[in-house]
């Protein structure tokens, strides 16, 4: 199954079902009261993290997911059904973001193990709730809300504590296959690795181990869109150190201290906090360093370069295994130092607070029951989204209400605390 670690997703929660206009029809009861049941809610779309996923394969070749319809109600006060709600499992590590906008909708990591994203319509109210002492035969009842559609992007952001960082071929695949029992595919060219490689590095004392990304090769570039390191960048944000490995031998002709700082030039373009990240260097291929008469070992390049900038040189060969123990128990010292919890995207972008951003509303004073009125196509459509009696869709509408600038036009119409608003089916007092 190919890798997938970013794709854009439409998705569309439920439309409420339509309350029933219905009578009350039996033997030797001549003029039965109103008996429609109300519509059943729309379906909800929720994202649940599975761990045992670690791609967004599942996303390629499907575009558009929606949750299922409430049932309308029906006769004899019948609620209609709720729709079904829509479950999209994700990978942990998974951000959810607006696609227009590009701001966070949700992480998926942490304590985020699942999420509401978008809230299905509310079922219409049949007409039992209509009749009144002067209309007891109402022939209205209220339609289903309509579901909401928002276009969203998935983003993997590999959850490991160690990110390998290096060149193409500096021998990261070849470090995380004998460290770990990941099994990345090894061979002498660029980009072998084509998508992040974890594996978890434990030690034989007990101690706690880690888990370790391998980032394909990076190039310089990459942080403009060359090659593919630039695909994966994105996995390193998550990191707490970085293990940046170098070929030390200069097998492929390049200079290791050159590399070190092309890579992290890169990493700064990208992201400037990547740069600032704890760093260990790893001189990757010292049983392939040869130093001729008169010649400065490499090795001895890179200390005096780096160690003044206090980064940890380790001298290793990933092939023969020689200096590996010294390299890992060096992150884990470094790892423990260090807090605990990886970088965390917070959310910033709610779309159910969009979803009627475009309709009009009006706020308007009445004196003949002495209470300002909330009004509009907006306003309704947002109640069939909110649930006024619990405590959390309380504050949301209170939020909603505050954020479209309905509070100041009360304020601009006179409301005084106390003052009572009255807003479609619903009645409350005003209090800043």
């Amino acid at each position: 199954m190919p890798f997938t670690d970013r794709t854009v997703i439409t998705i569309r929660s439920g439309k409420g079902g339509d309350g029933c206009v219905s009578f009350r029809r039996e033997k030797y009861v001549a003029n039965g009261g109103p008996d429609g049941g109300d519509g059943g809610k729309g379906g909800d779309v929720i994202f649940k993290v599975d761990k045992g996923m670690n791609t967004l394969s599942d996303y390629r070749y499907k575009a558009k997911f929606k949750a299922g319809n409430g049932e309308n109600g029906a006769k004899r006060r019948m609620h209609g059904k709720n729709g079904a709600d829509l479950i999209l499992k994700v990978p942990e590590g998974t951000i959810i973001k607006d696609a227009k906008t590009d701001k966070v909708i949700v992480d998926m990591s942490g304590d985020n193990m699942e999420a509401l994203v978008l809230k299905g319509g509310r079922g219409g109210n049949g007409n039992q709730h209509y009749a009144t002492s002067t209309m007891q035969a109402p022939k209205y009842a209220k339609p289903g809300q309509d579901g909401v559609e928002a276009e969203i992007k998935l983003e993997l952001k590999s959850i490991a504590d160690v990110g390998l960082v290096g060149f193409p071929n500096a021998g990261k695949s070849t470090l995380i296959s004998m460290v770990t029992n990941a099994k990345p595919e090894i061979a002498d060219y660029p980009f072998t690795t084509l998508h992040p490689f974890l594996g978890v590095v434990d030690f034989k004392d007990g101690g706690d181990g880690f888990v370790i990304a391998d980032i394909p090769g990076i190039i310089e570039g990459a942080s403009e869109g060359v090659g593919l390191g630039h695909e994966f960048l994105r996995h390193i944000e998550r990191c707490r150190v970085l293990i940046h490995m170098v070929d030390t031998a200069g097998t492929e002709g390049r200079d290791p201290v050159e590399d070190i700082y092309a890579i992290n030039k890169e990493l700064a373009s990208y992201n400037v906090d990547l740069s600032k990240k704890p760093q260990i260097i790893a001189a990757n291929k010292m049983d392939a360093v040869q130093v001729e008469e008169g010649e400065e070992n490499p090795l001895d390049r890179i200390k005096e370069e780096f160690s003044p900038k206090g980064i940890e040189i380790f001298p290793i060969s990933a092939a023969t295994g020689e200096g590996l123990k010294e390299l890992l128990n060096a992150v884990r010292e470094l790892l423990s130092k260090l807090p605990k919890d990886s970088v965390f995207f917070d959310s910033e972008y709610d779309p159910m607070e969009h979803v009627a951003e475009e309709l009009p509303y009006t706020v308007s004073y009445d004196e003949k029951e002495d209470m300002y009125c909330v009004e509009g196509p907006r306003i309704e459509k947002m109640l069939g989204y909110t649930n006024l009696d619990s405590e959390k869709g309380f504050m949301f509408f209170q939020k909603f209400m505050k954020d479209i600038g309905a509070l100041d036009k009360l304020k601009e119409a006179g409301i005084e605390e106390g003052d009572t608003v009255k807003i479609y089916g619903f009645q409350f007092n005003y209090y800043e």
